[in-house]
C-alpha cells in the first residue's frame, strides 16, 4: 500500500514557470498526493498563478527564505512522505511513484533522483551555467552520474525530517543541512525523471549567483573574502575566454563577468548585512 504524499514548494518570484509546474505535478499517477505551495513573499504575479487552482493549497510568508518556507511547508503536510520540489521544475507523470518506490519498499528513508535534466539546455546561458559548474556536470543534466548517494533530500519520511526539525535556515546550503543533521544522505531512485530550468538570461544569472554569494563557506567571512577576490573582473574575463575557447560560445564571456559580480554582491551582502535571503 502506498504511504501518503505531500508536495512542497518553495516559490519566490516564479510566476514565469510555475504553472508548468503545477501542471506536471497534477498528472502524476500516485496516489494519494497533497500539493502545498508557500510563497516566500512574492513581488511578481506568483499568487495569482497558484490561487487558479482550487486543489492546490496555497500559504504565503514573508520573504524569509527557502528553508523557512519548506520547514512551514513540512509542518501543514498531511502526507507520510514529503517531497520538496522547485517551482521551474516539471516531471514525468511517473516521477513520484519512482521517486518514493524505495521508501514504499522501506528500502530507503530519503531518495533524489541523478536524473535531473536541464529544461531549457536549447539556451546559450543555460548550458553555460551548467558547464561553469565544479566539479563538471555531465550535458544536458543537473546532477553528477557516478553518485549513488545525494546531497539533497528530494523525497523523505515526514517522520524522519521532523525528528531534526528540518532544514536549517543557512541559505543558498539549507537543503545539505538535513543530511548532515540525520547522519545519513538520500539514495537514488532508478528512473524518476523530471527537468530543472538553468538561468536563462543575465538577471537570472546575477540573482542567482549573488544567492550562491551568501553560501556559508569554510572560513566564514575570510572564505567570503577570498570569493570575492576570484571574482575580480581581470580573473573573470580570462575564465570566461578560457571556457569560451573550450566550448566553442563566446557567449561564456558576459555570463562569467555577470556571474562573478553577482557573487561578489551576495559575499559582500553577507559580510556587511548577514543576509542570506535568495
Amino acid at each position: 500500500m502506498n504511504k501518503s504524499v505531500s508536495v512542497v514548494i518553495a516559490a519566490y518570484n516564479e510566476a514565469k514557470h510555475i504553472v508548468s509546474c503545477l501542471d506536471s505535478i497534477l498528472t502524476q499517477n500516485y496516489k494519494p498526493l497533497e500539493i502545498i505551495v508557500i510563497d516566500d513573499g512574492s513581488t511578481d504575479n506568483t499568487e495569482n498563478m497558484v490561487k487558479h487552482y482550487v486543489h492546490i493549497k496555497y500559504h504565503r510568508t514573508g520573504h524569509q527564505g527557502t528553508a523557512i518556507c519548506r520547514n512551514f511547508g513540512a509542518n501543514q503536510a498531511r502526507g507520510d512522505i514529503l517531497v520538496f520540489v522547485d517551482a521551474d521544475m516539471r516531471f514525468e507523470k511517473d516521477f513520484i511513484t519512482r521517486l518514493v518506490k524505495p521508501i514504499n519498499d522501506n528500502y530507503a528513508k530519503g531518495t533524489f533522483s541523478k536524473l535531473e535534466y536541464v529544461a531549457n539546455w536549447d539556451l546559450p546561458l543555460a548550458r553555460c551555467w551548467n558547464r561553469n559548474n565544479y566539479p563538471p556536470l555531465p550535458d544536458k543534466l543537473r546532477v553528477p552520474q557516478d553518485k549513488n548517494e545525494g546531497e539533497d533530500f528530494r523525497a523523505i519520511l515526514k517522520s524522519e525530517f521532523m525528528k531534526v526539525q528540518g532544514f536549517d535556515n543557512i541559505g543558498y546550503t539549507d537543503t545539505w543541512t538535513l543530511a548532515k543533521k540525520l547522519g545519513y544522505k538520500p539514495v537514488n531512485a532508478p528512473d524518476a525523471v523530471y527537468y530543472h530550468n538553468n538561468p536563462e538570461n543575465f538577471s537570472d544569472i546575477y540573482l542567482s549567483a549573488k544567492w550562491i554569494g551568501k553560501r556559508q563557506y569554510k572560513m566564514n567571512k575570510i572564505g567570503s573574502a577570498i570569493n570575492i577576490a576570484r571574482s575580480f573582473i581581470l580573473i573573470s574575463l580570462i575564465r570566461g575566454l578560457s571556457k569560451g575557447i573550450k566550448h566553442s560560445d563566446f557567449s561564456f564571456v558576459p555570463f562569467q563577468i555577470i556571474y562573478d559580480f553577482g557573487l561578489t554582491v551576495g559575499a559582500l551582502e553577507k559580510i556587511f548585512f548577514n543576509r542570506i535571503d535568495k
